[in-house]
């Protein structure tokens, strides 16, 4: 299971994204950020946010 925390992202916010894969949360993250916080993500941005979703701990 990947994760993601909103936090790590630079938002001030306490939304976590969890999926099977990295694509799963980037999909999930960026419909997070158009939703809550009205910003549209970018190929180049999603690419960056990539190396931010890192394993679930158990």
């Amino acid at each position: 299971m990947k994760e993601l925390r909103c936090r790590d992202i630079g938002f001030d916010c306490n939304a976590v994204v969890h999926a099977e894969t990295t694509e799963e949360v980037l999909a999930q993250a960026a419909a997070h950020a158009q939703a809550v916080h009205n910003v549209e993500i970018t190929a180049e941005q999603a690419e960056q946010i990539a190396t931010l979703i890192h394993d679930k701990p158990e």
